[in-house]
C-alpha cells in the first residue's frame, strides 16, 4: 500500500516538473526573479511582519546581539530572545546537547527518547535538519549521554552566516510545513549573494574564559558535616564502618590542602574568525563563507573546535527562471570531560567507589597524568545542500527543490587499566544520519478585481531518512599499548571482532523511514486589508501501521489589517493587525517498532543490562518484555492548536508590540500502560493521552530615544511567555496513571513531581501518631516511624505512609520565561545588554538528597555513588535541612519529597557588549569611508545570576528538572573583536 503511494508521489513529481516547463514556455517575457524564495509560507504573516519589511518581527531573534557573542549553537542564539521558546541548557560543557521547547510539552518526559519527540524542528533554508535518532539508548544501561560523540548537531550553524532566525508558532504556517513542524519550527535563513553588489566582510574575536572561583573543601569539612549525625544516631557498628578516607585525620591526602581547583578550573582562550565574499550581477551571483573557531569551558579542559564553509550560486539563465544552489560543510571536534560518571556510563561497569579522588593537587595531578594514555576522539562532520528551481511566468509560479542533510559521527575511546581497576576498555562508534528531500510546488494567481486576488498552490514532497550506527566495545585487553580494537579473520565468521585479549561486543543498527506528503493551499487577499488562508495536507509515514499510514491535516487563518481597513494612521497608532489561525497537525514517531505491531526483538538478557542480547551465551529473539508490548491499530498522534494575536505600531511606529494567546491540545499520544506482572511484560503501549497547553506571548520593541547625531539613542526590547499545561485524558479512560517515579492525573500538570509532603522531624518516639484502632505507630511500608524520621503528611489518614500519600507538586517546565535588553547608542559608541529569566519552575535537588543520604549512597556503590573531584567543592549550604537518622530503614533523605523541591526561578545577565563603529565617527579617516561597518567591540557573557535556588546554577538541571550537581558550570567569557563590512 505504502509502496504504491510512494510510486504515485514520484509520478506526481515528474508531472509537476513537466507542467512547469509547459507553463514556462507559454510566456518568456516574465520578470526575472532576483532570488529563490525557499521559505515555505502559508501566504500570510501571522505573527509579526515580513522579513524584508522595515517593521520588526516579534518572532525573530535580534541578530545584532547574537553576532557579538561567542555562541556555538542555535539553542544559545534562541535563549531569551523570542517569546514562547524555552531553551534548556543542562550543562556548560561546549557542544553538549540542549533542548528547544515551543509552547510547552505535549507528553511527560519519562526518558530521553520522550525528550526527542518533544523538540522543535530547525529548518535551514527550508531543509529540516535531521538529528541523532534516540534508538541507540536501547543498548545503553544509562541514558546520561548517548553513545558516540554526543555532540549537539545544532552547533554546526554560525551566527555570522545567518540572515534571520524566526520562530514559527502559528498553526497555519506549521500545518503548511507538515508533521515536522508539529512541535514548532525554528526557521533559519542564511546569508546569500546580493545581486549586483560585491561585498567582503570579516568578523573575528579573541578572548578568555576566566577560571571559576569556587570554595574548595577537604575531609575536615566532610568530617564536621557527618559528625552530628554520628553523635546523634550512630551505633558502635556504624562508627566502626566510618569511611576510610575520613577515618584518619593525619592523612594529608584528604585532610591536607585542598588545592585541586588549580588543575580543574583554568583560564582558557577562545577565538573565532569568520569571513565572507560575495559578488556577481543580478542574474548570476555567488557567495562564499568560511569560519574557524574554538569555544571552551574553564572546567576540566573541555572545548569545541569548529571549521565551516558555505558556497551559494544563483543563476537566472532566462528571465523567468532562477536556479539556486547551496553547499554547507562543518567539521566539529570536541574535547570531552574526564568525569568518572560519564566514563562509567560508557563502560557500563561500576568499579569500587569507596574512596573518592583526593583534593590534594599533587596526587590529583598524578591522576590526571593517567589521561595521557587515554584516547577520546569525538568528530562530527555535517553537510547540507540543495538545488532549487524557481519559475514565474505570468500568473503561474513553480518552486522545485532537491535537498539533503547528512551528518556522520565518530568516537574512538580507550581507558587504561590504571583508571579501571586493572581492566582496560576500548570502544569504537561510527554513525550517520541522512535526509533527502524532494519537493515541488505549483501555483496560480487569479486577479478577481483590482484589489482582490486568489492564489492557489499545490504540491508534494518526499522525505527519506536513514539513521545508522555501528558500535563495539571491549574489556580486558592484553595491555595499555593496544588502544584500537583491531579486527582479524574472516568477516563472515563469528570471531571477526574477537582479537586476542579483548572480550568484544558488537552492535550494528539501522533505521529507515519515509514521509510522503501532498498539500493544497488557497490564499485570498483583499488589498492590504484582509487575507484569508486555508491548507489541506495528507502525510503518509512508514513508521505508522498499514491501516493508519496516512493522516490528513487542516488549517485556516485570517489576518486583518485594521489600520488599512478602518482607521487612518496617526502619531499615536500607526499600525494595527489582528490574526487568528487554527490547525491540526500530525505528529511523527521516532521509532519504527510501532509500525509492525507485535514483533520479536533481540531482547534476551539480564535485568538492567540492555547491551547483553543473549541468555547464557545463546542469542535469541523474544517478545519485547522489557520495552513494552505494541499492539495493532495504532493511530496518528496529533495536536489541535488555536492562536489569536494582535500586533500594533505605536508612537509613529517607534513601538512595535505583539500579543498572542494560544490553546494547544496534543491528542492520541502513546503511553506504556503498566500491566499485571503475570503478563510478563513491563507494559503495553496505548494511545489516548491528551495534554493541554495554553498561554500568552508578549513582545515589545521600542525606540525610546531616537538615534541622532550627538544625541543618545535607546532601543528597548522585551519578550514574555506564560504557559500552563494539564492532562485532560489518559488511555482507557483512566483518571490517574503511575509510571515509575511519575504520576499522571486528570486535571494536573503533565510535568509535576510526585512526592511526599514533608512537615518536619519526629524528635521523640512519642511524637509519632498512633492508630487508635490498633494502637500501633504510624508506619512507612510496614516499618514503624521513630525518632529521627521525617514527618510525612498522611494524606488519607490511614496511619500508613505509602504511594497513596504522595501528591503532585511543582513543575519542571517554566510557567514564565523570556528576556529583555537594550541598545544604547551615542555617536559611534553602542552598548548592548540582554537579560534572560525563568519563573514558576521547580527543581528536584537530588544533589542535596545524595549528600545528606551519604550512608545509603556509599553503600549502594552504583552510578549515584560517584564522587567527582567537584565533590570537594561547596556547591550549596546544607545546614538548613533537618537532621534525620540516615541509618533509618525508611530512607528519610529520599529524593521524592518536597523537602528537596527548590525554587528554580532565576534572572541572568547573559551578555553585555560595548562597541565603537569607526564608520560612524565624526572625524573618521578616508580609510573607513569605504566600509559600511568597521566596528570594534568587547563582550562579556554569563556575568550575573539572581536566584533563590540553593545549588550553584538553576539552569544546570536534567531534562526532567533533576539537579544532580554533576554538570559543568556555565562558563563566563570576555572577548574582544572587530567587524569589517566592505
Amino acid at each position: 500500500m505504502f509502496t504504491g503511494n510512494l510510486r504515485k508521489g514520484w509520478l506526481l513529481t515528474v508531472f509537476l516538473m513537466a507542467c512547469s516547463v509547459v507553463f514556462a514556455q507559454e510566456d518568456s517575457t516574465g520578470a526575472a526573479g532576483d532570488s529563490v524564495t525557499l521559505k515555505a509560507t502559508a501566504g500570510i504573516t501571522l505573527a509579526g511582519v515580513d522579513a524584508d519589511s522595515s517593521e520588526i518581527s516579534i518572532n525573530k531573534v535580534p541578530l545584532k546581539f547574537i553576532q557579538k557573542q561567542p555562541y556555538v549553537s542555535v539553542q544559545q542564539m534562541l535563549k531569551g530572545n523570542v517569546a514562547g521558546v524555552y531553551v534548556q541548557e543542562p550543562s556548560g560543557e561546549p557542544g553538549t546537547e540542549q533542548n528547544i521547547f515551543v509552547h510547552g510539552i505535549g507528553a511527560p518526559l519519562l526518558n530521553k527518547k520522550d525528550l526527542f519527540e518533544q523538540q522543535a524542528t530547525v529548518f535551514v533554508n527550508g531543509i529540516p535538519m535531521i538529528r541523532e535518532n534516540p534508538f541507540a539508548y536501547e543498548i545503553q544501561k544509562f541514558d546520561i549521554n548517548r553513545i558516540g560523540p554526543a555532540t549537539n548537531l545544532y552547533s554546526v550553524l554560525n551566527a555570522d552566516n545567518i540572515k534571520s532566525i524566526e520562530v514559527i508558532k502559528d498553526p497555519a504556517t506549521l500545518a503548511y510545513l507538515g508533521p515536522m513542524g508539529a512541535n514548532g519550527a525554528i526557521w533559519i535563513t542564511t546569508e546569500n549573494a546580493r545581486p549586483g553588489k560585491n561585498s567582503f566582510s570579516v568578523n573575528a574575536y579573541a578572548g578568555i574564559v576566566p577560571a571559576e572561583k569556587v570554595t574548595p573543601l577537604n575531609a575536615n569539612y566532610e568530617n564536621e558535616f557527618r559528625t552530628p549525625f554520628y553523635d546523634r544516631y550512630a551505633t558502635l557498628n556504624d562508627r566502626l564502618r566510618y569511611p576510610a578516607f575520613l577515618r584518619d585525620s593525619t592523612n594529608a591526602n584528604y585532610y591536607g590542602p585542598s588545592d585541586w581547583t588549580d588543575l580543574y578550573y583554568k583560564t582558557t582562550p577562545v577565538y573565532a574568525a569568520d569571513f565572507s565574499l560575495s559578488g556577481g550581477v543580478e542574474r548570476a551571483n555567488f557567495r562564499f563563507f568560511g569560519s574557524a573557531m574554538k569555544n571552551a569551558s574553564d572546567a576540566d579542559n573541555t572545548s569545541l573546535s569548529r571549521y565551516a564553509g558555505s558556497f551559494f550560486i544563483n543563476v537566472a539563465p532566462i528571465k523567468w527562471l532562477m536556479v539556486s544552489s547551496m553547499i554547507n560543510f562543518t567539521r566539529i571536534s570536541r574535547v570531552r570531560n574526564r568525569n568518572i560518571r560519564d566514563r562509567i556510563a560508557e563502560q557500563g561497569y561500576i568499579p569500587d567507589l569507596t574512596n573518592p579522588l583526593t583534593p590534594n593537587k599533587s596526587l590529583y595531578g598524578t591522576y590526571l597524568g593517567e589521561f595521557d594514555k587515554v584516547v577520546d576522539d569525538n568528530i562530527t562532520n555535517s553537510i547540507q545542500g540543495y538545488l532549487a528551481l524557481s519559475a514565474n511566468v505570468s500568473k503561474f509560479s513553480y518552486d522545485g527543490r532537491l535537498a539533503f542533510d547528512y551528518n556522520e559521527n565518530m568516537r574512538d575511546a580507550f581507558w587504561p587499566t590504571t583508571l579501571l581497576e586493572d581492566n582496560n576498555f576500548v570502544s569504537g562508534y561510527f554513525g550517520y544520519n541522512q535526509r533527502v528531500l524532494l519537493s515541488n510546488t505549483l501555483g496560480y494567481t487569479f486577479d478577481l478585481s483590482p484589489k482582490q486576488s486568489l492564489t492557489i498552490k499545490g504540491g508534494q514532497s518526499i522525505t527519506s531518512d536513514v539513521n545508522k550506527y555501528e558500535y563495539a566495545y571491549g574489556f580486558n585487553g592484553p595491555n595499555d599499548f593496544i588502544k584500537i580494537n583491531m579486527v582479524e579473520g574472516n568477516r563472515d565468521k563469528a570471531d571477526y571482532l574477537l582479537p586476542k585479549g579483548y572480550q568484544v561486543k558488537y552492535f550494528p543498527a539501522r533505521m529507515e523511514s519515509a514521509l510522503v506528503s501532498f498539500f493544497g493551499n488557497a490564499s485570498w487577499k483583499l488589498g492590504e486589508a484582509l487575507n484569508v488562508n486555508a491548507t489541506v495536507r495528507s502525510d503518509g509515514s512508514s513508521f505508522m501501521q498499514p491501516d493508519n499510514r496516512w493522516f490528513t491535516s487542516y488549517s485556516g487563518a485570517l489576518e486583518w489589517n485594521i489600520m488599512e481597513h478602518l482607521l487612518t494612521p496617526g502619531k499615536t497608532l500607526g499600525a494595527l493587525r489582528m490574526n487568528v489561525s487554527w490547525g491540526r497537525l500530525g505528529k511523527l514517531l521516532s521509532d519504527d517498532r510501532f509500525s509492525g505491531g507485535a514483533i520479536y526483538r533481540v531482547d534476551m538478557g539480564w535485568s538492567g543490562e540492555p547491551a547483553i542480547g543473549s541468555y547464557m551465551g545463546i542469542p535469541g529473539l523474544t517478545r519485547p518484555y522489557s520495552t513494552g508490548w505494541v499492539g495493532y491499530g495504532m493511530p496518528w498522534a496529533y495536536n489541535d492548536k488555536l492562536m489569536a494575536g494582535l500586533n500594533a505600531g505605536l508612537l509613529e511606529n517607534r513601538v512595535q508590540a505583539g500579543l498572542a494567546v494560544y490553546n494547544r491540545d496534543d491528542k492520541q499520544m502513546l503511553l506504556p500502560i503498566p500491566v499485571a506482572s503475570e503478563w510478563g511484560y513491563t507494559g503495553v503501549y496505548k494511545p489516548g493521552l491528551v495534554v493541554n497547553n495554553k498561554g500568552v506571548d508578549l513582545s515589545i520593541n521600542a525606540s525610546i530615544l531616537e538615534e541622532r547625531q550627538g544625541k543618545l539613542g535607546w532601543v528597548f526590547n522585551a519578550n514574555l511567555n506564560y504557559n500552563k499545561n494539564k492532562v485532560t485524558a489518559l488511555p482507557d479512560g483512566l483518571q490517574e496513571l503511575v509510571l515509575g517515579a511519575n504520576k499522571l492525573e486528570i486535571g494536573k500538570p503533565v510535568d509535576a513531581f510526585w512526592m511526599f509532603e514533608n512537615t518536619g522531624i519526629y524528635a521523640t518516639d512519642n511524637e509519632v501518631p498512633q492508630n487508635p484502632q490498633t494502637n500501633l505507630p504510624m508506619s512507612y511500608r510496614g516499618m514503624a516511624l521513630k525518632a529521627g524520621d521525617p514527618r510525612w503528611k498522611d494524606q488519607n489518614n490511614d496511619y500508613v505512609i505509602d504511594e497513596n500519600d504522595k501528591v503532585l507538586a511543582g513543575n519542571y517546565m517554566p510557567k514564565l520565561s523570556g528576556g529583555f535588553g537594550s541598545t544604547l547608542t551615542y555617536g559611534a559608541f553602542n552598548l548592548d545588554f540582554q537579560f534572560y529569566y525563568v519563573g514558576g519552575r521547580s527543581i528536584l535537588n537530588q544533589y542535596a538528597a545524595n549528600r545528606l543520604d551519604f550512608i545509603n549512597v556509599e553503600a549502594n556503590n552504583d552510578i549515584n555513588s560517584v564522587k567527582e573531584i567537584t565533590f570537594w567543592e561547596k556547591k550549596m549550604d546544607l545546614s538548613g535541612y533537618p537532621q534525620y537518622n540516615p541509618w533509618s530503614s525508611v530512607l528519610p533523605y529520599r529524593a521524592d519529597q518536597d523537602l528537596f523541591l527548590d525554587n528554580g526561578s532565576f534572572l541572568k545577565l547573559r551578555t553585555v557588549s560595548l562597541g565603537y563603529d569607526f564608520s560612524k565617527a565624526k572625524s573618521r579617516s578616508k580609510l573607513f569611508e569605504k566600509f559600511t561597518q568597521s566596528q570594534v567591540y568587547v563582550t562579556g557573557t554569563n556575568l550575573l545570576t539572581l536566584t533563590k535556588f540553593k545549588g550553584d546554577d538553576p539552569e544546570l538541571t536534567d531534562y526532567n528538572g533533576v539537579y544532580t550537581g554533576f554538570a559543568l558550570r556555565m562558563p563566563r567569557s570576555v572577548i574582544i573583536g572587530f567587524r569589517l563590512n566592505f
